[in-house]
């Protein structure tokens, strides 16, 4: 499969996560379905911003909407290269790859095996920060006053081909 080619046409984020698991499947052999994604603000801290967590032996992807929607408005080429970096590394944890390091360097293997070394996919999931310093606010920190997921239709749709 031609990896690059099939990112640059994701046009959704289910397209993304539909990658994300074959990518996931054709380097490591694992796969698991089921997952939903869920949209919300996750606030910002000086030190950074959460992009995305998993909640250990839950069936959900909670993915931080603000910087999603900075990317798209102030960088939209790296949207999709930022989307399938976050999505993979949460699917990883939910494959139970639960240390941060070992998860961010199977990311990292993962997107060079198969977008190789000089692909933006491959560069964001290297060195995150050098991509996204514009997304800290540095003087705010901020939290919400309570998490409002909103849950992304459709997402997982691999794992339900039953609703077809």
């Amino acid at each position: 499969m031609d990896f690059p080619r099939k990112l640059a046409e994701s046009d959704a984020l289910a397209d993304v996560f539909e990658l994300v698991k074959r990518a996931v499947d054709a380097v490591l052999g694992r796969n698991r379905g089921g997952l939903m994604l869920a949209l919300a603000d996750l606030g910002n801290s000086p030190q950074g911003f959460l992009g995305a967590f998993y909640p250990i032996a839950s069936n959900v992807i909670v993915m931080n909407k603000v910087p999603l929607v900075r990317i798209r408005e102030t960088n939209p080429e790296l949207y999709r290269h930022y989307a399938f970096y976050v999505l993979l590394h949460e699917y990883l944890h939910a494959l139970g790859f639960v240390d941060e390091l070992a998860c961010r360097e199977q990311a990292r293997r993962i997107a060079e095996t198969l977008f190789g070394p000089e692909h933006l996919v491959t560069q964001v999931a290297t060195d995150f920060s050098r991509f996204f310093p514009s997304l800290v606010f540095p003087d705010a920190a901020w939290q919400p006053q309570e998490l409002s997921l909103e849950f992304v239709p459709g997402f997982d749709r691999g794992s339900a081909s039953y609703f077809r």
